[in-house]
C-alpha cells in the first residue's frame, strides 16, 4: 500500500510509485531492457491539499493511469517516483 515519505508535494502536485516494466508479453516472449515501455500505470504514495478552490481528487493508495512523459523523475530514500500536478494523471484504476 502506500509508504510514507519525508518529503510532502505541495498544491496540486501528487507523488506516484511506477510499477515496475514488463519483462515478459502475453504470449511468453521475454523483452530485453532496451526495448521495454515506460511504465503509465503507478501507485499515489502522497498528494497535496489541491489549490484553494480546486482539492485534490486522488488520494494515498490510489493506482492511476498517466501519460508515457507525465511528471519528473526523483529519487527519495534509495526509491525511484515521479512527482507530477494532478491533471497528468488520466484516470483512477
Amino acid at each position: 500500500m502506500a509508504k510514507k515519505l519525508s518529503i510532502t508535494p505541495l498544491h496540486d502536485r501528487v507523488i506516484i510509485k511506477p510499477a515496475a516494466p514488463e519483462t515478459v508479453t502475453k504470449g511468453g516472449i521475454i523483452i530485453p531492457d532496451t526495448a521495454q515501455e515506460k511504465p503509465q500505470r503507478g501507485v499515489v504514495i502522497a498528494a497535496g491539499p489541491g489549490k484553494k478552490d480546486e482539492p485534490v481528487t486522488v488520494k494515498a493508495g490510489d493506482t492511476v493511469l498517466y501519460g508515457k512523459y507525465a511528471g519528473t523523475e526523483i529519487q527519495v530514500e534509495g526509491g525511484d517516483y515521479l512527482i507530477m500536478r494532478e491533471s497528468d494523471i488520466l484516470a483512477i484504476v
